[in-house]
């Protein structure tokens, strides 16, 4: 009666109610006299304790099991092995490892079943000494007790042991079924052991266990993991057999292999086919979308998700969330995160990385810091993806904190954590931390000489980075095409081609000559070392062709004074079906400005607007250079206004347009305007502003200019600033002050300042000043023909013959040839180029008729000097000289 008592009273307990209810319907059954009192006293009880161990189980119930332990003591009843190994599976599944051994060993008889529940939970928990030590004690064993010690195995990753357990377990016992290959396939598939995984499926067929599905399965996966899918989708399509897992495997096996439009393939045949979707399935397929930034589909298949009652999965909404994260659509992941239920870490971590991924350091760094208010912890690819957030926003002080945080969890010397800490020093400009981060690294892999190359390359340190790329390979560190276009830009940047050709060569032996992003690279590395035909060859030799390579060559013509064969490229760029971006639009706006062709430009501008870039302050910059260059100053002043967003760029382009053109108190207003809007100028600002100066005459307003720029703004003088100051100190008629400041500059001058300064002498006639200027230009290039030219010139307006003759002579025993000039001129689209004597235009006879009648009529007119001509033709024929220097 007390046994009843006890059963009743232990109803009440929640988790076992409704089972518990059904076991007091036997003893009522069995009080009705339906059985012999004898079976009352043993039979009852022997059920009841072994169904109600059973249901705890199922609930993991551990504290209710306790008390029907503790009854079952106090009761007297000496349960039987089955009694005795439901109440070990009891405490193993509710991780009372302890309590499972106590039972175990207080059983006077003990089958395969009490042994083996005893190896499975010591196995599942990783304590793998004392399973083996089990194991090995069993009087028998069966095909699961062999299971569950490689199961173990597996599970503390020593892969070895495991593969010598099963090789063990089928030449002594040959008890394998289709676990033991699924748990061995999943071995080989950890280590991608092709090798071992064909010989696993040569015995599953030899066994006959090729034919059952999660042997298959296993299989479908093991080569899917060993990089052989066409294997793996070969064997799905030949199973007689197929369930749920088989089409998640496949599927998966796709995505692993980055065969993307395949596993969206499969996944649509399953749907007709009417197989169930799990949460894998939606991982791997939304996993595709998010690879081929397919926001459409990846919407649909959300929506597919809502449909099938997985809204509130929390597998199925991180998922999600990272695809509409990696389409740039944050604004829909950041919903799906709030609407998540539960949020686990690995949510926190998609939407972290993919705020920084996409730009948006400043709310990827607040949901981290929400996540540590959480208590959720983080782990490295939380850190990884807070790092990418601070490079992204140049965030130092915030950088710092987190990499205190990580030498602080001890998660610092993750390798990928390492990795993202470098970088993050690199983006900002912190050289010195990035490299100590480097050195103290125990392990590098290729993304962290990648990372340490890229950061000097970033910097401009072009040594720096030839050396750690030099290191990389004695590291014995095969680079792939990140090494190679960060490297090949410093060649660039350097202008090394020597270096440059030699990486060119080991990129053409590694295979790699092919790869697009190391082909733009190489085009452009030739293009800035003025070997643009070579960059040519590179281009036609590249089969796909896409907008950065001929960005690439198109900016390189650009660079080298081609501005023709750039916009030529263009042109074959839009026949082969590719569309520009806005790097493109710029680089051409610029070449519409080198040459002039204010038509071109105009409709560029209007494809601009058509494509919605007028509003990047890049392009608008270019517009409004490319109009001031055009001659057009009132369109370029509507760009400038019209501008939603102006940086320095756009207020330099306004200002040296204006100064261009003399406009020099317009020129002066604009950068008042600049200062009111606390857009901190550079150098390329005052060059503008003092030439300003220079045109309008303010000799005291540009000196002002000139000792503003290091008191104010903390901007060093450069060559440039103090050929301007000689430029406007010149045109004042100073020239032995501006000659006195060439003489006191703290570097050596260049030929720039010096023929500014000679051309200045030109005007005032300041024959002194220019010997001394036209000197010290040919110490710097004896073959420079426009020196020459210069100081004949300044002989010839001052009446100095002999010194003209001399200087005739000079050039004549030197060699020196004047370069030829050069115009052009734009005709019904079509740009044509003329040189000094060219005979070669089509109707040249034509133009040179012209000209003969308008240079006779200049004459006749007086708009020529016809005086120093003369004098020059006369004393050149004295010398006998056959040409003029002076010649029109």
């Amino acid at each position: 009666m007390a046994y009843y008592l006890w059963l009743i009273r232990f109803l009440s307990n929640p988790q076992c109610k409704t089972f518990l209810i059904a076991s007091f319907s036997t003893f009522t059954t069995l009080k009705e006299g339906k059985t012999t009192a004898p079976a009352i006293t043993t039979k009852p009880k022997t059920i009841t304790f072994s169904r109600i161990f059973q249901e705890l189980t199922h609930h993991q119930a551990q504290n209710p099991g306790k008390q029907a332990h503790a009854r079952l003591i106090v009761s007297g009843f000496k349960p039987t092995i089955f009694v005795s190994n439901c109440l070990i599976q009891l405490y193993i599944k509710c991780s009372n490892l302890k309590s499972a051994l106590k039972v175990f060993d207080k059983m006077p008889q003990r089958d395969v079943v009490s042994w083996n529940a005893l190896i499975f939970g010591y196995a599942a928990r990783g304590e793998m000494g004392i399973a083996r030590t089990l194991f090995e004690a069993m009087p028998e064993r069966d095909v699961i007790s062999w299971n569950s010690l490689l199961s173990g195995y597996l599970l503390v990753g020593d892969c070895a042991k495991a593969i010598d357990v099963f090789v063990e377990m089928g030449r002594l016992s040959g008890m394998v079924d289709n676990r033991s290959f699924a748990v061995a396939l999943k071995v080989c598939s950890i280590l991608e052991d092709g090798d071992f995984g064909v010989q696993l499926h040569c015995f599953a067929m030899k066994m006959g266990f090729d034919k059952d599905v999660v042997t298959g399965s296993a299989l479908v996966d093991m080569y899917a993991k060993c990089k052989k899918l066409d294997d793996s989708v070969s064997l799905f399509n030949r199973m007689s057999e197929r369930n749920w897992v088989s089409w998640n495997t496949v599927i998966a096996g796709c995505v692993q292999n980055y065969k993307f439009i395949e596993a969206l393939k499969l996944f649509k045949i399953m749907q007709k086919i009417g197989v169930g979707v799990s949460q894998s399935t939606y991982a791997s397929i939304l996993r595709s979308c998010a690879a081929l930034s397919n926001l459409k589909l990846g919407t649909q298949l959300h929506a597919h998700a809502l449909k099938t009652d997985f809204e509130m999965d929390v597998i199925v909404g991180t998922a999600t969330l990272d695809m509409y994260a990696k389409c740039n659509n944050m604004s829909d992941a950041q919903k799906v995160f709030n609407s998540l239920p539960n949020r686990g870490l690995q949510s926190y971590n998609a939407i972290i990385v993919g705020y920084a991924q996409n730009g948006q350091g400043v709310e990827a760094l607040q949901l981290f810091r929400l996540l540590q208010k959480s208590g959720l912890g983080f782990n490295e690819i939380t850190l990884s993806g807070a790092f990418s957030a601070c490079a992204v926003i140049a965030g130092y002080l915030e950088g710092l904190q987190v990499h205190g945080l990580a030498i602080k969890s001890n998660l610092w010397s993750n390798i990928c954590v390492a990795n993202s800490i470098l970088d993050m020093y690199g983006k900002c400009q912190d050289v010195i931390e990035a490299c100590h981060v480097f050195d103290e690294m125990e392990r590098r892999d290729a993304v962290s000489w990648n990372a340490i190359i890229a950061v000097q390359a970033q910097n401009g340190n072009e040594e720096e980075t030839l050396f750690y790329f030099i290191s990389m390979l004695h590291a014995i560190m095969e680079p792939d095409e990140f090494t190679y276009g960060s490297v090949l830009k410093a060649c660039a940047g350097q202008q090394a081609l020597n270096y440059g050709m030699q990486i060119h060569s080991r990129i053409i032996k590694s295979g790699m000559g092919s790869n697009l992003f190391v082909g733009s690279a190489l085009i452009d590395m030739y293009c800035k070392c003025g070997m643009v035909e070579e960059a040519k060859k590179i281009l036609n030799r590249t089969e796909e062709r896409d907008v950065v390579s001929w960005n690439a060559i198109i900016s390189g013509f650009s660079g080298a004074k081609r501005s023709e064969d750039a916009q030529k490229f263009f042109s074959y760029m839009l026949k082969m079906g590719v569309k520009p971006d806005d790097f493109t639009y710029a680089t051409l706006l610029d070449t519409c400005g080198n040459l002039a062709t204010v038509g071109l430009g105009m409709q560029l501008h209007a494809q601009i607007i058509k494509q919605e870039m007028q509003s990047d302050v890049y392009i608008s910059s270019t517009l409004v250079d490319m109009y001031s260059k055009c001659g057009n100053v009132q369109d370029s002043r509507i760009m400038f206004e019209k501008s939603p967003k102006r940086d320095f760029v756009t207020w330099n382009a306004m200002i040296c347009g204006y100064a261009h053109h003399g406009l020099g108190e317009e020129a002066l207003k604009v950068f008042e305007n600049m200062e009111l809007e606390n857009v901190k100028p550079n150098h390329a600002t005052f060059i503008s502003v003092l030439r300003a100066c220079a045109h309008i005459g303010l000799v005291e307003k540009g000196l002002h200019y000139f000792n503003v720029m290091l008191s104010d703004y903390s901007l060093h003088p450069q060559l440039e600033h103090y050929s301007c100051m000689v430029d406007i100190l010149g045109r004042s008629g100073q020239l032995d002050k501006a000659l006195k400041l060439i003489q006191e500059m703290p570097f050596e001058a260049d030929d720039v300042i010096w023929r500014t300064l000679l051309s200045i002498c030109k005007i005032h006639g300041n024959v002194e000043v220019a010997e001394e200027a036209a000197s010290s230009l040919l110490q710097l290039d004896p073959q420079d023909s426009s020196t020459y030219i210069l100081l004949s010139n300044i002989y010839a307006d001052a009446g100095m013959w002999d010194k003209l003759s001399y200087t005739r002579r000079l050039m004549r025993q030197n060699k020196v040839r004047k370069e030829p000039g050069c115009s052009w001129i734009g005709v019904n689209d079509k740009v044509h180029t003329f040189l000094v004597r060219d005979k070669d235009h089509p109707k040249c006879e034509e133009i040179y008729e012209k000209l003969g009648l308008l240079i006779g009529e200049m004459k006749w007119r007086g708009c020529a000097s016809d005086v120093n001509y003369e004098k020059v033709e006369e004393h050149e024929s004295q010398d006998g000289s056959s040409s003029c220097i002076c010649n029109p």
